[in-house]
C-alpha cells in the first residue's frame, strides 16, 4: 500500500473516500476543527519542474487556472489574501505559506479567522524521463455547513474534490500550451 494517504491500492472513488475519511477526521482533531475533508490529486505536466514550481509560486498566477479564484493578493513573502467564488457567495481569507522548498514543495495554512479553514500542500517531482513534472495537490478543509454544504457544493459543481481535478487539468493545459481550452463560444463581432 502507498505511504501517501491520498492514494489507495483500490483506485475506485468509493474506496478512496472510505480510506480518506479517518485521515480527515485525524487532521480535524489535530487542528481543533469539528470535521475535515481531504482531497488528493496528482497530474503529470510536460514541462520542467522548476518552471512549473515557479509559475505556481507566483500566487498571482493562480487566478488564471483555478476556476473559483477571483483573486490572490500577495501581501508579503509568506502571506497572501484569497477571494473565492463559492456556491453561497464570495469567501475571503488570508493564508500563510508554511513551507517553501524551491522546485519541490509549497504548503500553506489559512489564518485562524478564515471563513473556510483550510491547509494544503503542492508537491513537484520529476516525472519519468521525458515526461516532465508530477504535481500533487493535497488539501484539507473544514466544509462549511458540514455534509449538507458539501452536497450543495457538489450539486453546483463547486465541490472541492471535483474542482481540484478540473483546476489541475486547466493548469496542465496552461503550462503545456499557453492557453486553457474552453467550450464557451468566443465573443462574436457584431453583425451589421
Amino acid at each position: 500500500m502507498s505511504s501517501d494517504p491520498t492514494q489507495n491500492d483500490n483506485d475506485s472513488p468509493l474506496s478512496a473516500a472510505v480510506a480518506q475519511k479517518p485521515i480527515g477526521q485525524a487532521l480535524a482533531e489535530q487542528r481543533g476543527w469539528d470535521r475535515a475533508a481531504l482531497i488528493g490529486r496528482t497530474i503529470t505536466i510536460n514541462r520542467p519542474r522548476d518552471e512549473v514550481y515557479a509559475f505556481w509560486r507566483d500566487f498571482r498566477n493562480l487566478a488564471q487556472f483555478l476556476e473559483n479564484i477571483d483573486s490572490v493578493e500577495v501581501l508579503d513573502d509568506r502571506r497572501s489574501h484569497w477571494v473565492i467564488k463559492a456556491p453561497h457567495g464570495v469567501v475571503e481569507w488570508d493564508a500563510l505559506l508554511t513551507e517553501d522548498q524551491p522546485g519541490a514543495v509549497l504548503a500553506w495554512e489559512a489564518a485562524d479567522d478564515a471563513q473556510i479553514r483550510n491547509t494544503g500542500r503542492i508537491e513537484f517531482r520529476d516525472a519519468p524521463p521525458g515526461r516532465g513534472t508530477e504535481v500533487t495537490a493535497t488539501i484539507v478543509y473544514d466544509p462549511p455547513a458540514g455534509d449538507i454544504g458539501r452536497l450543495v457544493a457538489k450539486l453546483f459543481q463547486k465541490e472541492p474534490k471535483m474542482q481540484v481535478r478540473r483546476d489541475l487539468r486547466r493548469f496542465k493545459q496552461l503550462m503545456e500550451t499557453g492557453e486553457i481550452s474552453t467550450s464557451e463560444a468566443p465573443d462574436a463581432a457584431p453583425r451589421g
